[in-house]
């Protein structure tokens, strides 16, 4: 039997501000801002953490344990659990897109002397946050040991660099056959 189609269902968040939030077969799949969700509370500005970036998509913070020189997170105001909820829609694409647009901002303006710079999301079982957070890195990593924790697994996971996630997630061009 198949699941029924997804519902938008719109909940107010604490502050008043609407939210969208999807479910599929009762199962919710994005869009909750969970109360427990500790990047929803600073997605809505309801915790002491500095913001060095906010508009209407995304909020950058300092990383609470950075593991490089400058170590960035961008996140989503909307609450997306994991990697695994993008889809290869135009929406997705774009708001990747503006993630990393953010983070490669923040550094090159904070550390412009870096010559490297990586980009990118931990894929379930590895990521520690259930929501959606790009990573941000001017390099070298400190402690250098701290590069382990963000390697590709290849198909078990690990982590993906921005850009090919962003190639994961492209809509495709619809093809027109010519009669």
């Amino acid at each position: 039997m198949a699941a029924p189609p997804p519902q938008e269902v719109k909940n107010k968040f604490n502050n008043g501000d609407m939210i969208r939030k999807l479910t599929e077969g009762g199962r919710m799949i994005r869009g909750a801002a969970l109360s427990e969700c500790i990047f929803c509370q600073i997605a809505t500005s309801s915790t002491s953490t500095t913001l060095l970036h906010s508009d209407d998509k995304v909020v950058a913070f300092r990383d609470i344990n950075p593991s490089a020189f400058r170590h960035y997170l961008v996140i989503p105001k909307q609450h997306i659990p994991t990697v695994k909820n993008l889809q290869r829609s135009p929406e997705d694409f774009s708001l990747v897109s503006h993630m990393l647009d953010v983070g490669k901002s923040l550094l090159h303006r904070d550390a412009p002397q870096c010559k490297h710079y990586r980009f990118g999301f931990h894929q379930p079982p590895f990521n520690s946050v259930d929501h959606l957070h790009l990573h941000c890195f001017a390099l070298p990593y400190t402690p250098s040991w701290r590069f382990i924790k963000y390697l590709s697994l290849g198909p078990l996971g690990g982590f993906v660099e921005a850009e090919k996630l962003l190639e994961r997630i492209k809509p495709q061009i619809p093809h027109h056959s010519s009669m």
